[in-house]
């Protein structure tokens, strides 16, 4: 591990890794140090059957042609399915309530109230108002079930702590997907970047001349700093910074809270979709319990069961099997019984419990969606910050990281060129 650089960066996902390019790509040093022992952070995909992957992460290649890995995955080979994107949209999404798809008039209706309740998010986001999105939407509504399961995986929060501005500012369709796995994709890209795995960051000395990153494989001399990591760790003062952080850094990290969704994946021996079956489900019913299916429509034999919120957080500290019967339930709720002779595996997610990241990403409180622009600013000309936590429009997604990830090394090296 190199002793002395310019730019110590913390943390191997999409944002370290496009700041390392960025870096060499300008001309700096750096050293990139990871404590798991992998590269690509929350972007991180499973074989949950020979030749079938499961993103237990990022899944969904956001706003489709205009995000930068479609172009990525293209020039390493990389098959992304570009011809199913229209299955997510909000007009094919399907809707089944105990059981039961919904008949044209009441799924007219549940479109209708979605669309109300998106110009009241977008109306209250317009006018100032940062309020949470519960404050402004009619949650008595016959179809708020479905709407707000959806905001609870989408942002892993419940909607009283979801910001109806930092809502309004995400952008971007759920778009495509990479066969083999986005998490197959980010780690392919990155394969090129010189990263120390294993190697945990304790403390970061920023007392003195520049900085000193101390870990268990030695004590890293750096220029400068760059922080990739999740607010959960931010938080959780598992890195501890000597001098503490400023009041006002270390607000901004508090009023960014890791969301947690739980997402299972379900692999059949079969296909039990059928051909008309494939497609994006919200389901639910009259009991409260509420889930997103999405039935592969790339073509293979898994489905993927998405909660978020204190549901997620509940369903993960039950354990494996209790995911794994909620997972198998609801795709049953949606296609029938049968389903469950043909399940083959299940993978499910525990992100809110991931020592690395501890959730799946960063959620403004209400009132606080622009401690964006402050867990983004500079401390002391020293420490930077990258991530999907310091983004607006994409926030939460692996694009988004990857932008702030290139925007930091370039502040980085006009401040050391000011120097």
């Amino acid at each position: 591990m190199s002793s002395e650089t310019d730019v110590v960066i913390i943390g191997a996902g999409a944002a370290g890794l496009s700041a390392a390019k960025e870096l060499a790509r300008i001309g700096l040093t750096y050293t990139l140090v990871e404590g798991s022992h992998r590269i690509g952070g929350r972007a991180y995909s499973e074989e949950i059957a020979p030749g079938v992957w499961f993103d237990l992460g990022c899944a969904w290649l956001v706003g489709g042609g205009t995000n930068p890995f479609t172009t990525i995955a293209d020039d390493l080979g990389i098959t992304v399915d570009k011809d199913h994107s229209h299955m997510f949209l909000g007009e094919n999404h399907r809707f089944q309530r105990n059981g039961v798809a919904l008949n044209d008039d009441q799924r007219a209706a549940c479109l209708r109230y979605y669309d109300k309740s998106y110009k009241a998010i977008a109306e209250a986001a317009s006018q100032d108002q940062d309020v949470a999105i519960s404050d402004v939407i009619d949650m008595d509504h016959a179809f708020a079930p479905p709407l707000l399961c959806s905001i609870a995986s989408g942002w892993g929060m419940d909607i009283d702590q979801v910001s109806t501005a930092d809502f309004a500012s995400a952008t971007g369709e759920l778009g495509f997907q990479a066969l083999h796995g986005y998490g197959n994709l980010v780690a392919a890209w990155g394969a090129d970047v010189a990263v120390s795995l294993n190697a945990r960051v304790d403390r970061i000395d920023w007392s003195g001349t520049g900085v000193m990153v101390e870990t268990p494989k030695g004590t890293i001399r750096g220029r400068t700093v760059l922080s990739t990591v999740s607010t959960g760790i931010l938080a959780s003062g598992d890195i501890r910074f000597a001098p503490d952080l400023p009041d006002w850094k270390i607000e901004s990290i508090n009023n960014l809270p890791m969301g947690t969704e739980n997402k299972m994946g379900v692999h059949f021996d079969t296909g039990v979709f059928g051909t008309d079956g494939r497609g994006h489900y919200s389901t639910w019913n009259d009991d409260g319990i509420t889930a997103k299916v999405d039935a592969s429509v790339m073509g293979l034999n898994t489905a993927a069961v998405f909660v978020g919120g204190r549901h997620g957080v509940w369903l993960e500290k039950q354990g494996q099997q209790a995911c794994h019967d909620f997972a198998v339930d609801r795709v049953a709720d949606i296609f029938g019984n049968h389903i469950r002779k043909h399940v083959n595996r299940t993978i499910v997610t525990a992100w809110n419990t991931e020592p690395w990241t501890r959730g799946s990403w960063a959620c403004a409180q209400p009132g606080q969606a622009h401690q964006r622009d402050n867990l983004a600013r500079t401390v002391d000309e020293r420490l930077f910050f990258a991530g999907e936590a310091t983004v607006y429009g994409g926030q939460g997604t692996c694009h988004g990281a990857y932008q702030s990830g290139i925007r930091a090394a370039q502040g980085i090296a006009s401040q050391l060129n000011k120097r």
